[in-house]
């Protein structure tokens, strides 16, 4: 599907996988649902898809972002952390990409907590494999992650490699690696200081310790794990500070790439794009520097 969304952009919906080949996927009659109220949530999302932003060729940088939306694995917050990015990206001559995920659910899948990091893998080799059609530098693709969003895009930084599923086309074939990723306020670790919603609906009431460690992304940092920005408000109740804090200093010790973490005094959590915050809405501004910056081969 295809449209001219203004003179600015092209949007597209491409579905993630070839039909009947969603791995991990029940057959169920259970159906996605899209709720708006103030924002729109999309829960129990079946047909995992990418909404595809690209810049007018007058203002295209050749950089793109996979937008990763928030909503503590049991919805996607689809708008106030997904469209509303890449419209801003977009405006900047940055490709932004919207991965509608699934969410963990035992009724439509197995094996629930590998699916957010599968759908994400797939999501960077398709994208990675429409770089030339869509005016891409395969090399210079981002990822930008919010809250529970922020777990998945730190799980894919740092678990790029790991096996989840068996190729199903060429795409398989690409590099998942981000070459940059953006965390806002992150859930990131498992541990003591984790966000318990997006931990249960993640890995059930009761993980292993093995498990906990296995899906705390600050234990995986190593020398290949990328460049990373992470903005965090030091009054978010929901999601400790602590989970910036730690990966930042992880991956200062660890990665070969550079980081960065920004701390706002104030803005709770969920802030989105924030553009009813004089201090909060400059951080947008902030990631555009902090990406111009970055050397990239």
């Amino acid at each position: 599907m295809s449209s001219i969304h203004s003179c600015v952009t092209q949007e597209r919906i491409i579905e993630l996988w070839p039909e009947n080949q969603i791995p991990n996927q029940k057959e169920t009659n259970i159906q996605e649902v899209q709720e708006y109220t103030d924002i729109l949530r999309i829960s129990k999302v079946q047909q995992p898809t990418l909404e595809v932003f690209l810049p007018d060729e007058s203002k295209a940088t050749g950089k793109a972002m996979l937008i990763f939306p928030g909503g503590g694995y049991g919805i996607l917050a689809y708008d106030w952390e997904g469209t509303a990015v890449a419209k801003f990206l977009v405006e900047h001559g940055i490709a932004g990409i919207v991965v509608k995920y699934r969410l963990p659910s035992d009724e439509t899948q197995t094996s629930k907590e590998n699916v957010p990091l599968i759908d994400a893998q797939r999501a960077m080799r398709v994208v990675r494999s429409r770089a030339k059609e869509w005016n891409l530098d395969s090399n210079n693709i981002g990822i930008i992650g919010f809250s529970a969003g922020g777990h998945l895009a730190s799980t894919l930084g740092t678990k790029f490699n790991k096996k989840v599923y068996a190729n199903v086309d060429k795409a398989d074939s690409l590099s998942a690696r981000p070459d940059f990723m953006v965390l806002l306020y992150p859930v990131i670790t498992m541990g003591e200081k984790t966000h318990m919603g997006s931990r249960e609906n993640l890995l059930g009431k009761n993980p292993s310790a093995q498990m906990l460690t296995e899906f705390s992304s600050e234990l995986h940092i190593n020398e290949q794990t990328p460049a990373t920005y992470l903005i965090h408000a030091m009054d978010d109740e929901a999601v400790p500070v602590a989970n910036s804090e730690y990966f930042y200093a992880l991956h200062n010790a660890k990665s070969k790439e550079p980081s960065q973490l920004y701390l706002f005094e104030k803005g709770g959590h969920g802030f989105g794009m924030a553009k009813d915050n004089e201090i909060l809405r400059k951080w947008p501004l902030l990631v555009l520097d902090w990406i111009n910056s970055l050397e990239t081969d």
